[in-house]
C-alpha cells in the first residue's frame, strides 16, 4: 500500500521544547524557547482593548455564517493603511484574511508558483518553517548567509549581493521587523538599497511582517516594507496580527499583493479566492472581527497602540538588562541592546544549549535563539550565572 512508504518523521523540535520544558518539575526552570509575549508576571494576557472589542463582539454578533473566502474584508481595508500607509495606490493592492502569518505566507507561496516563480532567495538564519512552507508550495529555497550571530550583525554587502545572483522573476523574503531569529533589522540606508535592487533586478518582494508595533515603532517597523513595495513591480506582503493584538491562538492574519495597476490586481485577487478556496475555504473571523472592531473605534484604536507601547517599551528594557551582562568568555551580550523585538541569537552550540537545559534548566532553541520577553529583572541575573557556569565548565 502507498501509506507503507511512509516513514516516522522526527517531531519539530520546538514543539518538543514546549513539552518538555513542560514536563520539567524544576521550580526554577526558564521558558526562552516559546514565541510568545510575556509580561512582568510571565503571562500571556488578552489586550484589554481586544477583550472589550470581544465583549462587544458577543453582544452585537447575530450570525455565524460564512463570510466567504476572503475572509473579514472590514478587517483587511482597517488594517491595509496602517500597515502601507501611502506607499502603494489603493487600486494597486488586493488584500485577503488569512489563518495567521503562516497561512499567509503558504497562500503567497502558492500565488507565487501559480504565476511561474520558481525559487525565492532566504537570507539565513531565518524563522525555520520559512524554507518548508515554501518547499511544499513547489518554489525552490535559496539559502544564502547574511548574519553574523557571535557579533549579532547583519552584513548588507552578502545581501545585496545575493539579490544580484537572483534571476529577474525570483522572488525574495524578507523580514519586515524584528527578525526572527536574530532580532537584527537592515537600517534605513540598507531598506534603500534593497529597494533599489529588487526594482533594478526585476524581484518579487516578498516581506513577512509579523511583529510590527514591537521594534522601533507602529510607522518605523513597516517603513521597510513600504520602501521595498513601492518600487516593485509585483509584490507581496504577509501579516500576522498574533503577537501585536495578541491573537496567538486565533491565528489572525493577511496577505496583500502589489501589482502594475488595478486590472493586474483584480486578477491576483481572483487568484488568492481561488487559492484560499482550495486551501482553507474560509479563514476563521472572531480573532479577525476584534482586531477589526479596535481599528474602527477610536478609542479602542488608542488604548490597543498604548498597549502596544508599553509592550515594546518592555522588551526594550529587557534587551537592556541582558545586555549589561557583557562579555562571557566568548560570549558578547552587549550587542543585543542594538536588536529588535521578541528575538535574539546567541553564539551557542548545541551541546552548549542541552548543558545549559539539563544543569539550569534553561530551556530555548537549539539554534541558540532566545525570546527576550521570556526574562525578567531576576531571571537575566540568573541566566548570566548559568553562562558564566557553562564558559567555566569548558562546554563546547
Amino acid at each position: 500500500m502507498a501509506f507503507e512508504q511512509l516513514s516516522l518523521l522526527r517531531a519539530d523540535p520546538l514543539l518538543a521544547l514546549i513539552g518538555a520544558y513542560r514536563d520539567d518539575p524544576r521550580p526554577f526552570k526558564l521558558d526562552l524557547g516559546v514565541g510568545v509575549f510575556r509580561d512582568a508576571a510571565g503571562g500571556t494576557p488578552v489586550m484589554r482593548a481586544v477583550k472589550k472589542a470581544e465583549e462587544r463582539l458577543l453582544a452585537t454578533q447575530d450570525s455565524k455564517s460564512y463570510l466567504g473566502p476572503e475572509g473579514d474584508a472590514g478587517f483587511v481595508a482597517a488594517l491595509a493603511p496602517l500597515v502601507l500607509g501611502d506607499a502603494v495606490p489603493a487600486e494597486r493592492l488586493a488584500g485577503i484574511q488569512t489563518p495567521g502569518g503562516t497561512g499567509a505566507l503558504r497562500l503567497g507561496a502558492e500565488l507565487l508558483a501559480r504565476a511561474g516563480v520558481s525559487r525565492i532567495w532566504i537570507a539565513t538564519p531565518s524563522w525555520p518553517n520559512h524554507a518548508p512552507i515554501f518547499a511544499a508550495a513547489g518554489l525552490t529555497p535559496e539559502a544564502f548567509d547574511a548574519f553574523d550571530v557571535a557579533s549579532q550583525t547583519l552584513d548588507g554587502a552578502a545581501l545585496l549581493a545575493a539579490l544580484d545572483k537572483a534571476a529577474p522573476g525570483d522572488s525574495v523574503l524578507l523580514h519586515g521587523c524584528c527578525h526572527n531569529p536574530t532580532g537584527i533589522d537592515p537600517d534605513a540606508a540598507l531598506w534603500a538599497a534593497i529597494a533599489e535592487r529588487v526594482e533594478a533586478r526585476g524581484l518579487v518582494p516578498f516581506v513577512d511582517l509579523a511583529y510590527q508595533g514591537l521594534g522601533d515603532g507602529w510607522d518605523a517597523d513597516a517603513a521597510g516594507a513600504r520602501a521595498v513595495l513601492a518600487r516593485c513591480r509585483h509584490g507581496l506582503l504577509a501579516y500576522s496580527c498574533d503577537k501585536n493584538f495578541a491573537l496567538y491562538r486565533e491565528r489572525t492574519g493577511a496577505l496583500w499583493t502589489v501589482a502594475p495597476d488595478a486590472e493586474a490586481s483584480a486578477i491576483l485577487y481572483s487568484n488568492l479566492l481561488a487559492l484560499a478556496r482550495a486551501n482553507w475555504s474560509m479563514p476563521p473571523d472572531h480573532g479577525a472581527a476584534a482586531a477589526r472592531i479596535v481599528l474602527e473605534d477610536a478609542a479602542l484604536a488608542a488604548e490597543w497602540r498604548a498597549e502596544l507601547d508599553s509592550m515594546r517599551e518592555r522588551l526594550v528594557t529587557l534587551r537592556q538588562g541582558v545586555s549589561a551582562l557583557g562579555t562571557i568568555g566568548s560570549i558578547d551580550l552587549a550587542p543585543i541592546a542594538g536588536g529588535k523585538g521578541m528575538f535574539a541569537t546567541l553564539p551557542l552550540t548545541r551541546s552548549q544549549v542541552a548543558w545549559l537545559r539539563e544543569h539550569h534548566a534553561i530551556y530555548m532553541a537549539a539554534s541558540g535563539r532566545i525570546n527576550i520577553a521570556g526574562f525578567d529583572e531576576a531571571s537575566i541575573a540568573r541566566f548570566g550565572e548559568a553562562l558564566k557556569a557553562l564558559v567555566e565548565a569548558g562546554v563546547a
